[in-house]
């Protein structure tokens, strides 16, 4: 990897040949972007092997960087796939960086003979200083930091970086509402996994709050008491509660410039048009390069304006303002609001734009999930206050007042320079693809120990509770309230890391930790691999399990937790039928599976307005989920709990030596669903 530069690496996204030169022509230090196979963007067009190696070398011309994203989970009967792609990668194209979430791509990238830069995804959840140094142990060279920081954090993690490990950071772009790697709604709802690139977006649609009529419950069977349809209400409508506005941190970057170890600025849009990506960049270059110059900086905020992306938040990045990045009833889809239809005294739709419509521009007609949407170029120039006769098949039937959006723009000047330098890419010769035999060497299978249930309770629990039936292990969530336990009670718990650990919970998590170290406390469930930094190396005091948080799909990550010193391994219950099976066969590692209870579809670090702790709303499809506060973190449930009790035979069978059941307790009012729990386990995991 090269040295840390004197100011921060400009980042642009390319999701195809267009985007990538318009981020050269903009004046970007590197672009980043996905192939066809094993991005975390698989709905963007991305690249070919061969066409991304005219690219690297037209970019390496201009002392250009290329970084190259291998950052989805990859399944146990994709690891040889994996491998060969990155040896193809290494061979025939020669990125200066690959991004990775999966710890078994480190593994894999090694073994294929990458000697580029590996950095590690947000996906994979570094969000603390223990982790950045976790990272570098690892052989990390760059860490991709979360959206959620402040600019406190972002100069205490920088602060505490450790030698030899750069940032990167997001100034630009989509903003999820949950914690990347921290989101499994998309899956949950059907195989679509957003840490496979595969999201719906379901946070990008309406929900709506349930409300309650006066009812009484009973109280000692909660699940059971069912609110009757008659007495349930909600919003016909109902808001879009999850759905971020696009994060802009824009004049705010200047306090990033006084952070060294922030070697990078990234702006997100892989999906983004060449307009998009060209003005976005342009506007930071400016940002970065002048950043006291008040001409450059009104510029620069101009150009963001007429991008067309989201409309802008900054959200936590300002701590002491902490805006919700979320308008529930507002405009969140991407486009800049070019004007609402008219109907004429024939019944024809018109628009009559607030600015002049140029031939070519892309106009979009409400929003996706919106059954009057619709997206229509224009084919000639409409000056402003003009009419445009809005052509739409006879199904779609917008109402009056209904908002149209300008999404695309090929404004002339810009193809001609993009013209240019694809003419320029056009005289350079792509180097041929060649396939590659052979396997990566997989790591020593373990055996497995007798079955054993461990049950996660979401409080403390008393009396006989703290007494495991046999084979059975008590487990609890890692809180404060754990310090209240007697040191005969300890030894028997199994104690559970938060899968986030936001930098200003570190230290209060290290002291108790140690607390519960000296009081007996030997088992402990890691949900990020980075947790393991807060136990001492080579103890014997102490058993390290890595949780399912941890997202472990494949023996090559389970080998590197095993390097690490984990014990144990719970897979990611993501995983469908067949690769759930065969995985511990080969795993270098004793394995279990959350076999029934309550799994989060995401965890979050923002507050959506008009969800209230221990409420319920409702999705477009009747969907029923609930939410929970736990410190920092809102926890979404979904209403029909994780079951896979009855195939727990075959699990065992399989080989999975133990079985965690969470069990967490829903509102109390919460309207009884019955929809099968069983994950992907019917369905592939794409």
């Amino acid at each position: 990897m090269n040295t840390l530069p004197h100011k921060p690496e400009l980042l642009a996204p390319a999701g195809d040949t267009a985007s990538f030169l318009a981020a050269l022509a903009a004046g970007a230090d590197a672009v980043y972007l996905g192939l066809k196979h094993f991005s975390a963007r698989m709905l963007a067009e991305n690249f070919s092997l061969t066409d991304l190696s005219r690219l690297t070398d037209l970019a390496h011309a201009e002392n250009k960087r290329v970084y190259v994203a291998m950052n989805t989970l990859i399944k146990p009967s994709e690891t040889t796939a994996a491998w060969r792609l990155a040896t193809r990668l290494a061979r025939q194209v020669m990125p200066d960086g690959l991004i990775v979430q999966d710890m078994g791509m480190l593994e894999l990238a090694r073994q294929a003979g990458f000697t580029g830069g590996v950095f590690l995804s947000t996906l994979a959840g570094c969000t603390h200083a223990e982790s950045l140094r976790q990272a570098r142990l690892l052989g990390a060279e760059r860490v991709i930091l979360p959206r959620e920081l402040s600019v406190d954090e972002i100069r205490a993690l920088s602060a505490g970086c450790p030698d030899g490990l750069g940032l990167e950071c997001f100034v630009h772009g989509a903003l999820c509402y949950c914690v990347s790697g921290r989101c499994y709604w998309s899956s949950y709802m059907g195989g679509k996994s957003s840490l496979r690139g595969r999201c719906v977006q379901p946070c990008r649609r309406r929900y709506s709050h349930l409300q309650y009529a006066q009812h009484s419950f009973e109280k000692k069977s909660p699940r059971k008491a069912a609110l009757p349809a008659s007495r349930t209400k909600h919003k016909k409508q109902g808001d879009r509660s999850f759905s971020c506005l696009d994060l802009s941190l824009d004049v705010l970057t200047k306090t990033l410039l006084a952070m060294p170890n922030v070697i990078s600025w990234k702006i997100e849009g892989r999906k983004k048009s060449p307009h998009y990506i060209y003005h976005v960049v342009t506007a930071y270059r400016l940002l970065r390069d002048n950043p006291t110059e008040s001409g450059a900086r009104k510029m620069a905020v101009e150009l963001l304006e007429t991008a067309l992306g989201r409309g802008g938040t900054r959200a936590r990045f300002l701590p002491q303002k902490n805006a919700s990045p979320i308008l529930p009833g507002g405009q969140t889809s991407s486009g800049l609001l070019a004007g609402k239809i008219h109907t004429n005294p024939e019944g024809a739709n018109i628009l009559k734009p607030h600015f002049e419509l140029l031939p070519n521009d892309y106009l979009r007609l409400g929003v996706e999930d919106e059954t009057w949407h619709a997206t229509f170029s224009v084919s000639r120039s409409v000056p402003k206050g003009g009419s445009l006769l809005v052509r739409l098949p006879r199904h779609k039937t917008p109402p009056k007042g209904a908002p149209v959006f300008l999404i695309d723009r090929r404004e002339p000047e810009l193809q001609r320079i993009l013209n240019q330098w694809q003419n320029r890419l056009n005289a350079l010769p792509a180097r041929a693809s060649r396939a590659v035999a052979g396997t990566p060497a997989p790591p020593r299978p373990a055996t497995s120990p007798a079955l054993q249930d461990m049950v996660l309770l979401s409080s403390i629990p008393q009396g006989r509770d703290t007494r495991p039936a046999r084979a059975q292990q008590t487990a609890l969530w890692l809180s404060p309230r754990v310090e209240s336990l007697s040191r005969t009670v300890l030894p028997r718990l199994s104690l559970w890391l938060p899968p986030v650990v936001w930098p200003d919970e570190e230290e209060r998590l290290l002291r108790l930790i140690a607390h519960l170290i000296r009081d007996g406390a030997r088992h402990f469930v890691c949900n990020a691999p980075w947790q393991r930094g807060f136990f001492a190396v080579d103890s014997d005091r102490t058993r390290l399990t890595a949780g399912p948080f941890c997202n472990i799909v494949n023996m090559f990550t389970i080998g590197v937790l095993a390097r690490m010193g984990f014990k144990a391994a719970i897979v990611s219950p993501e995983l469908a039928q067949e690769d759930m099976l065969a995985l511990p066969r080969t795993s270098p590692l004793p394995l279990g599976v959350v076999l029934s209870g309550f799994w989060p579809v995401g965890i979050s670090r923002f507050a959506a307005p008009g969800v209230k702790n221990n409420s319920c709303f409702v999705g477009p499809k009747d969907e029923l989920f609930w939410t929970r506060r736990y410190g920092e973190n809102i926890w979404l449930y979904p209403a029909w709990p994780l079951n896979l009790d009855d195939k727990r035979t075959e699990l065992a069978k399989a080989g999975y030596a133990f079985f965690a059941h969470m069990r967490e307790y829903p509102p109390p009012n919460m309207p009884q669903t019955n929809r099968p729990g069983l994950f992907n386990w019917d369905v592939a995991l794409l």
